[in-house]
């Protein structure tokens, strides 16, 4: 039978067989091997991603809080190149305006972004409008009012298609000559004879919105990057500092973590700890990073990382784990993980070793403890996962564990006041009342059935077979249930067992040793 482990050990007991204490720190440690060979594999990418997640995850961090954690990596030595690219690329997609009013001020820089680039210079200025020059594109309207203004020292310089060029005094009545104006030519004219142009007051207000920042983005990344840490231009730091603020700190761990280099994730594991909010409330069912936090902010250090990359991928990823041993195991490595989770889960070999891990992992290491808690928890996911296939397995599961379930019955056509009366009552005796009540119900409903004229609604009584046809065969597979491990506030399937009893477990044990460590009320 499959023990869960559920019930708290009595912690002044010295729990004295070291036999089958070490053989379980011994079958722990061959199923972390076996496992961290799958996670390792590939560069680790996984399992980093799946940290990262995690992280993400977190709830604890005020915005304030989230900005200086992402400033203080930014500022850290070597310069963080990399990361402040994705940061401002981020910014140019979301909030193009934020970035606008800086290149405004820097529009004499933009010279270098048009000269021998025939593409930028007529995606910018060349929407010249046939009727007046306020429906003009936003370089175009730059030009036009430029070269009226400054037509003393620039005219000259438009370059039109026609025979002959066009005087000021006949574009001002007639702005649709703008059309017959060469833009290309134009504006490479302008690039080496009016340089007044670039720094114009005309040239800077077409560039506040930002728009100009879409038509190449990798461009403007590396000028802006380049203002951040060479010019250490405070404007741009500004602005990352009020976008780091506005966005969830789920965002920017989604988008920013996961290009970070080992080095650099190491950094950002040194620093989070400083920004955490000090945790006093219990670790509850449902949020996977809260025990994460505590983690970090008691136990752990970017020394940790290996630790942390299989920590999460054991507790928060169980299935996808799972799934990448299916998949990319071979048949003797499945085979061996299978014997190891076997062996862990037999209440018969150890019947109070785990207790014994608990006890004397208090005086060890406490992230070592929880590695080793996480990885008991992934063997039962495992073993739920493989063997529990009907709802009889299951239910003796939870009445052997002391869990009190209620079945949900998806698929019968009852009312609301039925149900809370069928099926709301905790598994014991008064279920088998209720039993015998639904069958009553159902056998009076199948007799009325029968006197249907088959050419009256003959639709509605082929879904009802069929309705109860399948919810017998979805009952011997397996079934829907309501626990008492969250209050009775879901409906679990056998698909969605695993993972939610294996992490109840390791929430479970989270509790009694955070308590005994003092790191939760």
């Amino acid at each position: 039978m499959l023990q869960l482990f559920l019930c708290e050990p009595a912690w002044d007991d010295d729990y004295g067989n070291d036999e089958t204490y070490k053989q379980r720190i011994s079958l722990l440690g061959e199923l972390e091997s076996a496992i961290w060979s799958f996670i390792s594999s590939g560069g680790r990418s996984e399992a980093r991603l799946w940290l990262c997640s995690t992280l993400s995850g977190i709830s604890s961090i005020s915005p304030r809080r989230q900005r200086d954690l992402f400033v203080s990596l930014l500022r850290s030595k070597p310069i963080k190149w990399h990361l402040a690219s994705q940061l401002l690329q981020l910014i140019i997609d979301k909030q193009p305006k934020k970035m606008g009013p800086i290149i405004a001020k820097k529009s004499r820089k933009l010279e270098s972004f048009f000269k021998g680039n025939p593409r930028r210079i007529l995606q910018w200025f060349s929407h010249f409008s046939g009727t007046t020059d306020v429906d003009h594109g936003k370089g175009a309207k730059a030009l036009s009012q430029f070269a009226f203004v400054n037509r003393d020292i620039c005219w000259e310089e438009l370059e039109w298609r026609g025979k002959h060029g066009q005087s000021p005094a006949m574009v001002a009545t007639k702005p649709h000559y703008f059309l017959d104006l060469d833009v290309q030519r134009t504006i490479e004219n302008f690039l080496e004879y009016v340089p007044e142009f670039w720094s114009s007051h005309e040239f800077s207000e077409s560039l506040k919105d930002g728009t100009i920042l879409l038509i190449d983005t990798k461009y403007f990344v590396d000028l802006f990057t380049g203002l951040m840490y060479e010019e250490e231009l405070e404007e741009v730091w500004n602005v990352i500092e009020e976008f780091l603020m506005e966005q969830s700190f789920s965002f920017l761990c989604h988008h920013l973590l996961i290009i970070l280099d080992e080095q650099d994730l190491h950094l950002f594991l040194d620093f989070i700890p400083k920004y955490l909010r000090p945790k006093s409330e219990t670790v509850g069912i449902g949020n996977t990073s809260e025990w994460f936090e505590i983690i970090l902010l008691k136990y752990s250090s970017s020394h940790n990382i290996d630790q942390l990359l299989l920590l999460t991928a054991v507790t928060n990823q169980g299935r996808q784990l799972l799934r990448l041993v299916q998949e990319e195991g071979s048949d003797e490595e499945k085979e061996k993980i299978k014997n190891l989770v076997s062996q862990l889960c037999e209440s018969s070999s150890f019947a109070n070793d785990l207790a014994a891990l608990l006890v004397r992992g208090l005086k060890k290491k406490p992230l070592e403890l929880i590695k080793k808690l996480g990885m008991q928890s992934w063997a039962i996911h495992y073993r739920l996962s493989e063997e529990f296939n009907t709802s009889e397995s299951w239910e003796s599961l939870f009445i052997n564990s002391g869990i009190n379930f209620r079945k949900s019955d998806k698929y019968a056509l009852l009312h609301d006041d039925e149900f809370s009366e069928d099926y709301g009552s905790d598994y014991d005796g008064r279920s088998s009342v209720s039993l015998k009540h639904k069958k009553k119900h159902r056998k009076h409903k199948k007799k009325r059935k029968r006197n249907f004229d088959p050419d009256e609604n003959y639709e509605d009584e082929l879904v009802g077979y069929n309705l109860s046809h399948n919810r017998i065969d979805l009952q011997s597979k397996g079934g829907d249930w309501f626990l008492s491990t969250d209050g009775y506030s879901t409906t679990w399937s056998s698909v969605d067992l695993p993972e939610h009893l294996s992490r109840h477990c390791f929430f479970t044990w989270l509790k009694w040793v955070f308590a005994k460590w003092g790191a939760v009320s």
